[in-house]
């Protein structure tokens, strides 16, 4: 733990939290019992008798306190520290089996020294270009110590307290620190300042606000500094994304610290709920969003479309019918006739056993399509996304024009893919895929205990390591990766598991269990087994099928070669979706996996 140096009080709370087994307790009467008692029951009654001078005890104390907490306390004072216990409690409460948290009541010139510490900070802005902000508040934290470990995702909501302005962008990221508070605090304040941000009124317009929700397990309090954020527990806009960096459990010592700090049994969790909890987003006031192109897009709207152009001699389905640029051209106009919102160009094949081109051999069947593709008026108000798993490729793209970078190999192929996408500022697809195209279906990679968990374990372990790249997990599409690495049976257990992988996800990274899923059935091996369709181009009955199972497990996006299929589909799945709304239907059809 951090020492405290300078003139500070420091306490060490434990109320109520989320999650932890609790057991009941009665109020003890004032007094003390020989903290040597080896009775746990005895010691717990002696330390809620109220404030005591612990001296070179403390140690002796917590181990004997072990096996009722079940925390380790390791380190967790120092021998020779002078500590003041406050127990808030009451006649037959719930004592929550939890770490302490730290208490300070200090001006700056108290510091907190320490290795490193967790923290907490929200983000918001509603002046100029929002999301250049955050991206810049972003890369300046990390010049100045902040190492982000994880994002939450991204918030439009309305303006508070102060309703006559623009809508506010909001989110917050948790990472690691060397920095005392009151330095962090400044350095902050500095990032403000050089984007922009002036002194005026309080809850105004501003570039960039950067608040500090948590500092590891401390609880502070200064004219300077508050933490947690005061009004933090009022505001759905910063609780949404403050329980997005969460997962379903908790994880360390500090995160059950910071639920500890909301003073409720249930913790962050409660709060939020007792706020209106998922309920809220997309009502009035608060969407979550992911910036697309130049707009900012809320995927729960409706199901979209992503329309397959192949450039390739060798495609599975299409392979060598648009190697022409006219040819090419006319398939585009296609799908964005039959209503494709996303046309999803590649120039390298990715089908079982398929031989890997290099950067200049994809670049020479892309550059000319794509350069003839972005001048069609018709690709006005559309989407464009490169599937390439090459950094070089996805740079050239996007320069070009292209608004997403569509990787099957999230990462694993060229690892340079992952900072690149990072500095082009575009959203990334992040697939499952095992091994390559010439090994994905070997017996090693197409062995699973349980798919969609496994599946699941696998794409956040690439999605973390995306957001450990700078990649915020609100650019961020997850693709189970249907026909890759995978058997009949795994494809099917995957179309109607969408929502066990989300919740899989979930338990490591809330936000990561809320990030727009991606599927791509269609015209896939395992639809002609099924229906004894050979021809790829006869599945299209079956992707309808596969794509509307999925629609009902939770895909945002579908991948189709016939967009006019596809559109059908999505349309009716999401009239029906309205219909369960308004009715107070549960839609989701994942029990009939």
């Amino acid at each position: 733990m951090g020492s405290v140096s300078g003139r500070a009080r420091v306490a060490l709370a434990a109320p109520s939290c989320a999650r932890p087994p609790a057991f009941a307790v009665a109020e003890a009467p004032a007094g003390s019992i020989d903290i040597r008692h080896r009775n746990a029951q005895s010691v717990v009654r002696y330390l809620l008798s109220g404030s005591v001078d612990l001296g070179s005890r403390c140690m002796e104390m917590f181990r004997h306190m072990y096996p009722i907490f079940r925390h380790g306390f390791k380190g967790f004072v120092h021998s020779n520290s002078h500590i003041g216990l406050n127990f808030i409690t009451s006649r037959c409460t719930y004592f929550h089996l939890i770490p302490f948290c730290y208490r300070i009541h200090s001006s700056p010139e108290c510091s907190v020294q320490s290795s490193e510490e967790e923290v907490v900070i929200a983000l918001g802005s509603n002046v100029g270009d929002r999301i250049h902000n955050f991206n810049k508040a972003l890369q300046m934290m990390k010049k100045l110590g902040v190492n982000i470990t994880r994002h939450g995702c991204l918030y439009e909501s309305e303006p508070a307290y102060v309703t006559e302005q623009p809508l506010f962008l909001n989110s917050a990221v948790r990472g690691t620190t060397n920095l005392g508070p009151y330095e962090l605090l400044k350095a902050l304040k500095q990032i403000e300042k050089d984007l922009g941000r002036q002194d005026g009124m309080r809850y105004g317009p501003r570039p960039i606000d950067l608040d500090i929700l948590f500092y590891g397990k401390y609880k502070i309090e200064s004219e300077d500094l508050i933490v947690p954020h005061e009004r933090i527990w009022e505001r759905a806009f910063v609780v949404a994304p403050l329980i997005d960096l969460l997962g379903s459990s908790i994880d360390n010592d500090n995160v059950a610290s910071w639920h500890s700090l909301v003073g409720r049994r249930g913790g962050i969790f409660e709060l939020w709920d007792k706020l209106g909890g998922e309920s809220l987003i997309g009502s009035k006031g608060l969407r979550r969003v992911l910036p697309m192109g130049t707009h900012l897009w809320d995927w729960s709207e409706k199901t979209h479309v992503m329309g397959v152009l192949n450039l390739t001699p060798d495609s599975f389905s299409d392979g060598g019918k648009f190697l022409e640029v006219d040819i090419a051209v006319s398939q585009v106009r296609l799908l964005i006739s039959e209503g494709a919102d996303i046309i999803d160009i590649g120039a390298q094949s990715t089908r079982p056993n398929a031989s890997r081109l290099s950067v200049d051999e994809e670049l020479q069947r892309l550059i000319p399509v794509l350069d003839a593709v972005v001048k069609m008026p018709e690709v006005e108000g559309k989407l464009l996304s490169v599937d390439t798993f090459y950094a070089e490729v996805a740079s050239e793209a996007v320069n070009r024009g292209v608004h997403i970078v569509n990787d099957v190999s999230g990462g694993q192929l060229d690892p340079k893919i992952l900072s690149v996408v990072r500095d082009l500022g575009v959203p990334y697809i992040a697939m499952h895929m095992r091994g390559d195209p010439t090994t994905m279906q070997s017996n090693g990679n197409l062995k699973y205990e349980d798919v969609c968990e496994q599946v699941a374990s696998e794409l956040y372990n690439r999605l973390h390591e995306a957001e450990l790249a700078g990649i915020p997990i609100w650019r961020i599409i997850i693709d189970p990766g249907i026909g890759f690495s995978k058997k009949t049976e795994h494809n099917l257990e995957l179309i109607m598991g969408l929502s066990n992988i989300r919740r899989e996800i979930g338990k490591k990274s809330l936000a990561a269990s809320h990030v727009p899923i991606l599927l791509g059935p269609s015209r896939k091996r395992f639809l002609g087994e099924i229906c004894n369709r050979r021809s790829p181009d006869e599945r299209d009955p079956a992707t309808v099928a596969a794509v509307t199972a999925g629609i009902l497990a939770g895909a945002n996006i579908i991948r189709v070669h016939n967009v006019g299929y596809g559109l059908d589909a999505a349309k009716l799945l999401d009239k029906y979706y309205k219909l369960f709304v308004a009715f107070n239907i549960d839609p989701d059809c994942s029990h009939l996996s």
